[in-house]
This record gives C-alpha cells, sequence and structure tokens, in this order.
C-alpha cells in the first residue's frame, strides 16, 4: 500500500487549520495531516520535526511571515514541496513566494476539492498556481500594449512559442497548466466544452505537443 502524503498546515487563524484538517482527514484517505503552525517561524520548527511533502502555508502571519519561512524551509529540505494558501493575489506576494522556492500560489476562495486535487497534482510535480493569478500573470507578461521594452524582448526571446497563441488560447493554456480539464475550463470562461476542445487541438498543434503533461514541462521549463 502506497504511504500517505504528509501535510503540514500553517495559517494564524484557527478556524482555518481546523477546517482544513478535518476536511482532509474525512475526504482524502490518501493525505496525512501531521501538523500545524500557526506562524512562518513555528513552520520551520514542524518542518524540521515532522518533515512532511507539502505544506500548505499562509503569506501574512505573526512574528514570520510565509514567504520568509519558506525561503528557510526550502534552504535546509529543498525536497519539501509548498503550496501558498492565501487571500491576496497580488502581484507583490506571489512573486516572492515563487522567488523564495513555493510550488504554487492558490487563493483561499478555492473549493476543498479542488484544493485536494491540487495536492495531488503537486505530488507529481505539476505546479499549481489559481487561474485568477495565472490569468492576470499571462495577460501582464504577454498581453502588454507597450513593445521593445526589455521585459518583452526578453519574452520574445525565451518563449518564442507563446507568440504563436491567440489571446484566447493562452488563457485556456493557462488554465491547462494549472490542471484543469476541457469541461471545467468551459465552465470557467462559458463557452461550449466543444469549443475549448478544438481550441485544445489547436494548441497542440501550434506548439508541437501531443498532450497536457509535455504542455505542462513547456511551461515549466520557463
Amino acid at each position: 500500500m502506497e504511504s500517505k502524503t504528509k501535510i503540514l498546515l500553517v495559517d494564524d487563524q484557527s478556524l482555518i487549520i481546523e477546517s482544513l484538517s478535518t476536511f482532509l482527514s474525512n475526504y482524502a484517505e490518501d493525505l496525512e495531516v501531521v501538523g500545524t503552525a500557526a506562524n512562518g517561524k513555528a513552520a520551520v520548527s514542524m518542518a524540521e520535526k515532522k518533515h512532511p511533502d507539502i505544506i500548505l502555508m499562509d503569506v501574512l502571519m505573526p512574528e514570520m511571515g510565509g514567504v520568509e519561512a519558506v525561503s528557510i524551509i526550502k534552504a535546509g529540505y529543498p525536497a519539501i514541496k509548498i503550496i501558498m494558501l492565501s487571500t491576496y493575489d497580488e502581484d507583490e506576494y506571489v512573486r516572492a513566494a515563487i522567488l523564495a522556492g513555493a510550488s504554487g500560489y492558490l487563493l483561499k476562495a478555492i473549493s476543498p476539492t479542488e484544493l485536494i486535487t491540487a495536492i495531488r497534482a503537486l505530488k507529481n510535480n505539476i505546479i499549481q498556481i489559481s487561474p485568477e493569478i495565472a490569468r492576470k500573470m499571462v495577460q501582464q507578461k504577454y498581453n502588454a500594449k507597450e513593445s521593445g521594452g526589455n521585459d518583452s524582448q526578453d519574452i520574445s526571446q525565451s518563449l518564442p512559442w507563446l507568440k504563436t497563441l491567440t489571446n484566447r488560447e493562452r488563457e485556456i493554456f493557462t488554465f491547462i497548466t494549472t490542471g484543469y480539464e476541457n469541461e471545467e475550463i468551459a465552465e470557467q470562461l462559458n463557452l461550449a466544452p466543444q469549443t475549448v476542445k478544438n481550441q485544445v487541438s489547436t494548441i497542440y498543434a501550434k506548439l508541437g505537443v501531443k498532450n497536457r503533461f509535455e504542455i505542462i514541462r513547456l511551461a515549466n521549463k520557463r
């Protein structure tokens, strides 16, 4: 029998901790909550003691925030994967968390079942970003109206394949990289499932890939 994935929960709100712990224990038999912490400092200590596989980490907490805790934990235990779970979607928080070593950034508005799916996907090394944040990142990076800046040049050189996609295809591409299936993408974008299926096929053809895993691998190279 495959061993359970060990989860550490970090949040300064006890209600969040208790709710997550109860739900994961009752509805995800393959996941085990091995500890909780109320701030980043306690999270570092618990990571050293419990050696979790995945940590769900809040961003803003007393004593030590989540981003600083991520940096410390990843420096000592690089194998531990960390998902930021926050109410804040500001660019500065997302960027700081990812640069610190977080493997994902999800908003607390996510449903419990989506969170379980995200945890399982991360176990298989699929980076997790909330669609709302991912769409904003794509729009900022690739749909900028200004041209000729250093950032635009760098992106054009490092991601020439992305320029072949239309705005809608880029949006669908973003959903694919965050683990969404065609039906879920259709619901999120208010499109017919067949329309999404057709556009996914077009994306495959333009990028020269055969499946979702190759798309994710392509995105992760960036």
